[in-house]
């Protein structure tokens, strides 16, 4: 018999105990419904979440309509918490406060008196000192509640009812837009012009079929309370409106204010949604303070009534647009408006909704309340009605009635017998006031029964036919636009032009300096570029190999022996005081390979690279910038070869002499660009003979030729005798011009060549 000892299963749970993994999933469910449900996700008939819902209705029942006195807030809050939202008083009075700030909702539902908070951030004054009533805006979201548009709830504790939806004239949801994070779901809806939105269902009611592209040229994009520029694509808000959706970039408004004489500055009028001013404003004061902006001088808070934020530039030389550029990119001025059309359909689940299905939503909901109350409306004329029959029967039996009501204890049934009328006529007769049976009321009770019967063969073709309904619905529509569309405050600029790029240089104030390169690859930048060579310092056993005057926004390019090329922002050499820094520090470098030249890169020029052995290419600007530490190759040498010339070109010639007098013009278009090699030949050479000299020429402006004090000037038609195919051998120099003859005034910029060295920069010695 084995060992193994059989375990009886558990016995089956009691009746009144559950699985622990039951009850949590089911526990966390309801949890998970009631946030999503009565918390985070506003519905998508009305905009409003609950505790909102809430608040408003109890300030309609405090009969804060917008021509009344304002209350206190902590009155409203009372009755809110106290009879219909059970929650935090704090939670309950946040949510008033944001009900009542023009910078956070494009159309307040909340009139608010005091300190409610500003675009600055700061919070709101406390309850018992503000004050708050409706807005018409709030007032037309619960136009006809008493005409039982929409069904009613008890309460938490079932003392009383609360509408579990509001009959929501006014298009709440699209006009102000709605944040909430729920469980696992939220929701993020911009706000939008009032105007733009009853366009669309305008349109969408007489064409229901409408198109997205219809809806859109109507309802082209959000509408912010604080205004700014959306710098969205056509195609992309499209798709965050099909989809429900997507990410709108939302920029600030700026404008540049000339003080005259060159000085200018910066103001910024309008700010992005949801952005606070003041972390705005310490956000670039940062930036400056640190020295990660040395586009400004200055920021300042300058607003009042209208926001205004000045920039100060550090230079009247500067480009706005970059300074601009540069900000949207490090602070808030430019922010990201997440889209995410999530929200409750029929106040019950939770849906992602595309454009044209949040309108049909409102729209849907719209004629439901039309519905609800031409039937109310109905009832209540044939309740009248009723009443009036009875009322002209007085007046045409009126000294009958008079006896009976004088002979009979209890008149009533006597009534009721003799008129044929049911219990309610009969008391509505008992009832009547002695001056009502003057004849002038028989008059005026026809009049109302005729209106009356007109009023309601109406309302009885309205809810027999659509159409009819859908009529009056279009006629409110234009009624509300009329009443609440106002102009647009958010620009849309469409997908931006070509981002301005922020360059490394960029950031860096432009000074001029002059660069110092030893022969043992030390390195220094000095302030200015007038500098004595012969007055320079350097280590024991070291020397001046170039000096290179530059530009403090220039980026300074090394080549070394090997011929690879190295890169660095001149901004970020070492200052000019003591030897400077080794070469080694700012580059990772092969030891040995040491450093023969420097230029000042511009990406945009194009440059002539030679070898001692008469090997050349052309290269672009770019491809000598190097981004990393370790360089990059950019000549690949034959064995015994070395860098001659690494010049800018400045002519569609090049110009060659060769060892044994030989000089060789010919087509620069006859050399390749490229951005790492050997080149091809320039000129045949002998085996013991080098290049001598190169240069690129305009041939108008011509070539000077040098050899000891003799010169000559070589242009146009004089250059043809030694025109001639790239890699030929060329011709003689003129008469006396000696095989150590070069070129000078070859037109090169300056600022780009290196001086303050005498002879050959690789001469040996």
């Amino acid at each position: 018999m084995s060992d193994v000892t059989l375990l009886e299963p558990p016995p089956p749970p009691a009746d009144d105990e559950t699985p622990l993994r039951s009850e949590l999933e089911n526990r966390y469910l309801a949890y998970a419904l009631s946030t999503i449900i009565s918390r985070s996700l506003p519905d998508a008939r009305d905009g409003l979440k609950p505790v909102h819902r809430r608040i408003l209705f109890a300030m309609r029942a405090l009969n804060l309509t917008p021509g009344a006195a304002f209350k206190k807030s902590a009155r409203v809050v009372g009755d809110v918490i106290g009879k219909f939202h059970p929650h935090g008083d704090q939670a309950a009075y946040d949510a008033m406060v944001r009900l009542a700030q023009d910078f956070a909702m494009r159309y307040r539902l909340v009139d608010g008196q005091g300190n409610f908070g500003n675009i600055d951030g700061d919070s709101a004054a406390a309850m018992r000192y503000t004050e708050a009533r409706l807005t018409a805006v709030a007032r037309a979201l619960m136009e006809d509640l008493e005409h039982e548009t929409v069904p009613f709830l008890p309460t938490y504790d079932g003392s009383q009812d609360e509408p579990s939806v509001m009959p929501a004239r006014f298009p709440n949801l699209l006009a102000n837009g709605a944040t909430g994070i729920a469980v696992g779901m939220a929701t993020s809806i911009p706000p939008h012009n009032v105007g733009e939105i009853l366009d669309a269902c305008l349109h969408l009611i007489r064409k229901p079929e409408a198109t997205l592209d219809e809806l859109l040229e109507r309802m082209p994009g959000p509408d912010f309370p604080t205004g700014g520029i959306l710098t969205a694509s056509p195609e992309e808000l499209r798709e965050c409106y099909a989809t429900g959706k997507g990410s709108l970039r939302l920029r600030s408004r700026w404008t540049k204010e000339d003080l005259g004489r060159g000085v200018w500055r910066l103001v910024v009028t309008e700010i992005p949604y949801h952005v606070p001013k003041s972390r705005l404003i310490e956000s670039i004061a940062k930036l400056i303070t640190e020295k990660k902006c040395p586009f400004l001088a200055d920021v300042r808070d300058e607003s009042d009534t209208e926001l205004r934020i000045v920039l100060e530039p550090r230079s009247r030389t500067l480009d706005p647009g970059m300074v601009m550029a540069y900000l949207f990119k490090q602070t808030d001025l430019e922010s990201r408006f997440p889209v995410n059309l999530n929200v409750l359909d029929h106040g019950t689940r939770p849906v992602v909704m595309d454009l044209k299905g949040l309108l049909n939503a409102w729209l849907d909901h719209r004629f439901q309340v039309h519905t609800r109350r031409a039937r109310y409306e109905l009832r209540r004329i044939g309740e009248r009605l009723h009443l009036l029959s009875a009322y002209l029967i007085v007046h045409l039996n009126i000294d009958e009635v008079v006896a009976i009501i004088k002979e009979h204890d209890e008149p009533a049934p006597v009534l009721m017998a003799r008129f044929l009328l049911d219990k309610e006529q009969a008391e509505a007769i008992l009832n009547m006031r002695l001056r009502s049976l003057r004849r002038l009321e028989e008059m005026e009770i026809r009049k109302e029964m005729g209106e009356k019967e007109a009023r309601a063969k109406e309302l009885s073709a309205m809810l027999a036919d659509p159409e009819l309904m859908w009529k009056a619905i279009r006629v409110e529509l234009r009624k509300t636009r009329e009443e609440f569309a106002d102009a647009r405050r958010t620009e849309l600029a469409g997908a931006p032009a070509l981002e301005v790029e922020i360059k490394p240089e960029h950031l860096v104030q432009r000074e001029p300096l002059t660069v110092i390169l030893s022969r043992k690859g030390w390195v220094r930048a000095m302030k200015g570029q007038e500098v004595d060579a012969s007055k320079l310092r350097f280590k024991t056993g070291d020397a001046l190999l170039a000096t290179l005057p530059a530009f403090s926004t220039d980026t300074i390019s090394f080549l070394s022996e090997s011929g690879k090329v190295y890169s660095v922002l001149a901004d970020r050499l070492p200052t000019g005081k003591g030897d400077g820094e080794s070469l080694t520090v700012l580059f990772d470098r092969e030891e040995g390979d040491g450093m023969i030249w420097l230029l000042a890169v511009q990406p945009e020029a194009e440059y002539f690279i030679t070898t001692r052995q008469g090997q050349g290419f052309r290269i672009a600007g770019a491809d000598l910038l190097a981004t990393q530490r370790k360089g990059k190759q950019v000549i690949v040498y034959d064995a015994g070869d070395r860098l001659l010339h690494l010049r800018p070109v400045s002519g569609e010639l090049v110009a060659a002499i060769g060892g044994g007098r030989r000089l060789l013009i010919c087509q620069l278009k006859e050399f390749p660009v490229l951005g790492r090699g050997k080149g091809v030949r320039v000129l045949r050479l002998r085996e013991d003979e080098t290049l001598i000299d190169l240069t690129t020429l305009d041939p108008a402006k011509g070539v000077t030729l040098t050899s000891g004090k003799r010169e000559k000037i070589l242009a146009g038609a004089d250059l043809d005798p030694w025109r001639g195919q790239r890699a030929t051998r060329g011709a003689m120099l003129p008469h006396g011009f000696l095989s150590g003859a070069a070129f000078v005034g070859t037109g090169v910029d300056p600022s780009l060549t290196v001086k303050g060295v005498t002879g050959d920069l690789f001469d040996e010695t």
